[in-house]
């Protein structure tokens, strides 16, 4: 079995753009799977950051800017 690269929240929270304090929620609350080691140790498998952010994709247009 080829080992497999977790994420730290710290690393979660640079790839969705936000603060450290939220990726450590969205984990703690289950929103993103995660998976714990020990007392404090808490990874993320890249997987489930991947499927979270496919579920929490908008198609609001709103945003884009026009060329």
């Amino acid at each position: 079995m080829a080992p497999v690269k977790l994420l730290k929240c710290p690393e979660v929270a640079d790839i969705l753009s936000v603060s450290k304090a939220t990726a450590y929620l969205l984990v703690r609350d289950g929103t993103i799977p995660s998976v714990r080691f020990g007392g404090k140790s808490v990874r993320v498998r890249p997987e489930d950051l991947e499927a979270f952010i496919e579920k929490n994709k908008t198609s609001d247009t709103s945003m884009v800017i026009p060329a």
